[in-house]
């Protein structure tokens, strides 16, 4: 679990340098159309989703406070990483901090997708399981994944925004009303909001989204919004579909570990519940290790740069996890419905209700 200083900033480095020069080459070759412009494209674009991947892996060790030794500098990185997925972190983390500490119980955390049990899938109608079936089809990652990470987090700060100066009037008024003080900054302070656990939440969605926000301006006067605005969506789009399907397919695949609240037990969740993805040294690197995904659910502590050596190190320990090949990934998408009466996860396939 020792980080190293060194060893994060050359990985914020060779992951960042290549990245920005990237996205100017691509900004550049795609100003006109001609044949050099066809080649590099598609190559330019690949490589930005693959810098992108091990970016938001970056992001998330900081989360883990892993990356560097430092706290305080691990929530610096995170933060500035984090603009450049436009995600919020702090929200993030914390959500993803709740999935580690009830992995494999699907009572408390029912994966990205938020799965249905089988029983309540019966239950719906027709038309609703057909929708139901929709929304977690692979097909729907592309939109999906560009509003979780770059809409999602602005709806919420919206609506949060909305929610406080409604309730904030009706209940000042009232107040007022009755001749008593109203202080909106304490009730600013004080009021707990449906959309925000957390008031460091709001503070780092404010800061992400004004950062966020200065980047796409400056970035499209700079090549032209038209211009910007068609790269950043696919690019995007396509970046976080992949990192969700990653993490989709590490907890939901055939025969994984899956608990109520009865009996669950961590370690079977990171050994049983997380699979092991056997990938092209490559994309190990350009993913930053977490193919090696039952090593950091057994101590999220550990920094990418030392997954592969601990597994290596403990393998005859884990036997018991699941060996994914890229071949066999599709199949995992299908698992989409949790039956908590045979406690696995199972596709949806049988017939519907009529």
């Amino acid at each position: 679990m020792a980080s190293d200083n060194r060893i994060a900033i050359w990985q914020i480095a060779n992951t960042i340098i290549p990245l920005f020069l990237c996205c100017i080459a691509i900004a550049k070759t795609t100003e006109r159309s001609n044949s050099l412009s066809l080649i590099s494209t598609p190559i330019l674009f690949i490589l930005i989703i693959l810098f992108l991947s091990r970016s938001f892996s970056l992001m998330h060790d900081c989360g883990h406070q892993s990356l560097f030794k430092s706290k305080a500098i691990n929530r610096i990185a995170a933060f500035l990483l984090s603009i450049i997925h436009a995600m919020p972190h702090h929200p993030w983390s914390r959500g993803h901090a709740f999935h580690h500490k009830h992995n494999g119980n699907w009572n408390q955390y029912r994966g990205p997708s938020a799965l249905t049990t089988r029983r309540e899938y019966e239950k719906k109608s027709r038309n609703s399981q057909l929708l139901y079936q929709l929304l977690r089809h692979p097909a729907t990652l592309f939109p999906g994944g560009f509003y979780y990470l770059v809409i999602k987090p602005r709806v919420a700060l919206l609506l949060g925004f909305i929610e406080i100066c409604t309730i904030g009037a009706i209940d000042g008024f009232r107040k007022l009303s009755s001749g008593k003080s109203f202080n909106p900054f304490l009730f600013i302070k004080t009021h707990n909001s449906r959309f925000f656990y957390t008031k460091e939440e709001v503070y780092d969605t404010i800061a992400n989204t004004a950062c966020v926000s200065l980047a796409w301006w400056w970035i499209g006067s700079a090549i032209g919004h038209w211009h910007f605005w068609m790269l950043y969506i696919s690019i995007m789009s396509t970046s976080a579909s992949i990192m969700i399907a990653v993490f989709f397919v590490q907890h939901n695949f055939p025969d994984s570990y899956t608990s109520g609240d009865d009996n669950w037990s961590y370690l079977k969740g990171a050994i049983n519940g997380s699979s092991f993805l056997i990938m092209p040294g490559i994309l190990n690197w350009f993913t930053a290790d977490i193919a090696y995904h039952h090593v950091h659910h057994l101590s999220e502590r550990i920094p990418n740069y030392r997954l592969r050596r601990c597994h290596e190190d403990k393998q005859n320990n884990f036997g018991e996890v699941k060996r994914l090949r890229l071949n066999q990934l599709w199949d995992c998408f299908s698992l989409i419905l949790w039956d908590d009466e045979s406690l696995q996860l199972v596709s949806a396939k049988q017939p519907f209700k009529r």
